[in-house]
């Protein structure tokens, strides 16, 4: 458990270190995350070891959400009169991000569908 936890801390210092030192505007963690990824494929076995560590930290992934929640609290003066752009922001984004997902998705059916078959129940 300690090692599995140790590779992910590495993976992540490896990617901050990367990131700091190619001057990428990538957060480090995002290639830390790259990395542990490659390894993974690479190295099947190892997914074994990291799965209980990382469901581990999955399970209380709520947690990290405290703080965001704090900083939001925190200076809700400041969201006040960019309110009304916030939500607007988030509400179109969220819809052009679904209907993004659900044109990609229609398109990769009709090419990976064969059209001798029938189509089936649920598609």
């Amino acid at each position: 458990m300690i090692h599995a936890f140790a590779l992910l801390l590495l993976c992540q210092l490896a990617g901050e270190i990367a990131a700091r030192a190619s001057g990428l505007p990538v957060p480090g963690p995002v290639l830390g995350m790259i990395l542990l990824t490659v390894l993974l494929i690479t190295l099947p076995g190892l997914a074994d070891r990291v799965r209980g560590v990382a469901q581990g930290l999955l399970s209380h992934l709520s947690l990290l959400f405290v703080p965001a929640g704090v900083g939001v609290v925190a200076h809700l003066d400041k969201l006040g009169p960019d309110g009304p752009a916030l939500l607007a922001a988030l509400f179109i984004s969220a819809i052009a991000g679904l209907s993004v997902t659900v044109l990609t998705f229609a398109a990769m059916l009709r090419l990976t569908r064969n059209t001798d078959e029938a189509p089936r129940a649920g598609y």
